[in-house]
């Protein structure tokens, strides 16, 4: 089963994912956005799966510093090309497994999601 966690690695938030993965031994890829950057049509996806408000993180310091007319009249094309243009808004970190996407760190939905996965 094939597994790939996007983030970047400095974020608290990946931190932690990556070591719950650790723990229960699951294995994953690690896609860094500040290395590899961010494959639009991926964001499109996502969006598609999930909606923009969800993977556009707009409690970020990176999207409050934007100029306000880029935080204008969003819509899913202009968040994805946002997102593609400054990574770090995108929500960390998302999770790709078989059968979903998982969008933030939180334990119980990642224990559903990932359950039997590990050792």
């Amino acid at each position: 089963m094939t597994i790939t966690l996007y983030g970047i690695p400095n974020c608290d938030t990946v931190k932690k994912a990556r070591k719950w993965l650790d723990a229960r031994g699951i294995g994953y890829t690690f896609h860094d956005y500040k290395k590899a950057g961010a494959d639009p049509a991926k964001l499109e996806a996502w969006v598609a799966a999930r909606g923009w408000e969800v993977i556009l993180n707009r409690a970020g310091t990176t999207f409050r510093k934007l100029p306000d007319a880029d935080k204008q009249g969003l819509d899913a094309a202009r968040a994805v090309a946002l997102m593609a243009e400054h990574t770090s808004t995108i929500k960390r970190p998302v999770v790709e497994y078989p059968g979903g996407l998982l969008v933030g760190f939180k334990e119980p939905e990642w224990a559903a999601a990932l359950e039997g996965l590990g050792r």
